[in-house]
């Protein structure tokens, strides 16, 4: 079974920058990151310094970074050109840290809202790899996907923004040197729409502490609980304008469902290509794996969520890149994606047998990400239920949905 390479398939539909990107990512996944992951996937330092060290030779390729604002080391402009890119970052679960990706959505936030004082203090020391961002917005013991019950507050006083409260489940807390946070800056009667604002808070700031560490299925994946207590940080370190936390919430919330979407289906290529490896493999033909039907079913749905993941993940991205609101496509695509990758890798461990969920093979660590897929960046449930009311109120005063 051949490799699912965008060279084959999407020749009209990318620019050649993009198509040689793709390749050359692709390899150094193949050749630096892939033969690395068992040490990559220990925790500590060593594990710490072996990422930083790969980073380095990424940005000596010139493949770190290439969603980043071109005006800040970004070689990519569109996201639907960047998507075969993508796929190829995707095809590690370390890749998103190693080649940059993980903080782009972070480097465009801080380009498009922030002042020049964040850009010069924030987005210019993380272009140049000496600075790691984290975002802060769920709170414990409220949802994540109801804005309406932040807690965390700050108030401004002589030019300074006093910030209390605490966040969980927010990703970098092991190494991040600053974290946008969420926070309510107006008075409880405020409705949200108008209560919230995104602040940077640099991670060595007064009161500023990583509370725990907490992990995935028994993993760390950097994911961790962190608090404020009277923090203060300069007025210009808001993002946006006071106020609008919930527009740049949904613009990041928005864009980073469709950026992950990209890098789950690399990681469902992945798991298509293993099983593919698998089924013709010695041990494979030895079980007469190609002859059944039902590792056929397998390997047909895993290439069909892989097939509908990717071209819905398209038409949201040239969405966006047309600046046309859609939120139904991108949280579509975010479904889809999920899906292809919980399909993709539960279909390739069962394959595998033992050895797919034991550390033999990736595919037990990629099957956490997979699962947990479908709660971060909002749950299933909570994406169902908003496009689902979005288009049966569509037809209140419309009779046909067009899908072009």
């Amino acid at each position: 079974m051949g490799t699912l390479m965008p060279e084959i398939h999407e020749k009209s539909a990318h620019t050649e920058l993009a198509r040689v990107l793709a390749s050359e990512v692709r390899k150094f996944v193949d050749e630096m990151i892939i033969p690395n992951e068992s040490r990559l996937a220990q925790e500590g330092n060593a594990s710490f310094r072996l990422q930083s060290e790969l980073a380095e030779k990424a940005r000596y390729a010139g493949l770190w970074g290439l969603f980043y604002p071109l005006s800040h080391g970004g070689r990519i402009a569109s996201l639907e050109d960047y998507l075969i890119v993508a796929e190829q970052e995707g095809h590690s679960e370390f890749s998103p840290a190693i080649l940059g990706s993980h903080s782009a959505l972070d480097a465009h936030m801080l380009l498009k809202f922030g002042t020049d004082e964040i850009r010069q203090n924030f987005l210019q020391p993380m272009v140049a790899g000496k600075a790691i961002p984290s975002y802060g917005m769920t709170e414990p013991e409220h949802g994540g996907s109801f804005p309406a019950l932040i807690t965390t507050s700050a108030y401004l006083s002589n030019g300074n923004w006093t910030i209390n409260g605490r966040k969980w489940f927010v990703g970098n807390t092991d190494r991040a040197t600053f974290v946008t946070v969420l926070a309510r800056t107006a008075e409880e009667n405020i409705a949200p729409g108008k209560a919230l604002s995104m602040i940077v808070v640099p991670a060595d700031s007064p009161g500023f502490r990583v509370e725990r560490q907490i992990t995935v299925m028994d993993r760390s994946l950097g994911q961790g609980e962190i608090s404020f207590s009277e923090v203060r940080v300069p007025s210009h370190n808001l993002l946006g304008t006071r106020g609008s936390g919930i527009d740049l919430m949904s613009w990041r919330l928005g864009m980073g469902r469709l950026l992950r979407s990209m890098n789950w289906v690399g990681l469902a290529q992945r798991c298509f290509d293993l099983m593919g490896a698998r089924i013709n493999s010695d041990r494979g033909r030895s079980a007469r794996l190609p002859e059944k039907q039902l590792v056929r079913q397998h390997v047909a749905k895993a290439y069909q969520a892989i097939a509908s993941a990717r071209a819905l993940i398209r038409v949201a991205a040239r969405g966006v890149d047309a600046r046309r609101s859609n939120d139904i496509e991108i949280n579509i695509a975010k479904i889809a994606a999920s899906q292809a990758l919980c399909i993709a890798s539960d279909s390739a461990i069962q394959l595998y047998g033992a050895e797919g969920i034991s550390d033999l093979t990736p595919l037990s660590g990629i099957y956490r990400i997979a699962r947990t897929s479908r709660i971060l960046d909002g749950s299933d449930e909570s994406l169902i239920s908003s496009v689902g009311r979005r288009l049966i109120n569509f037809y209140k005063e419309e009779d046909v949905y067009y899908f072009d």
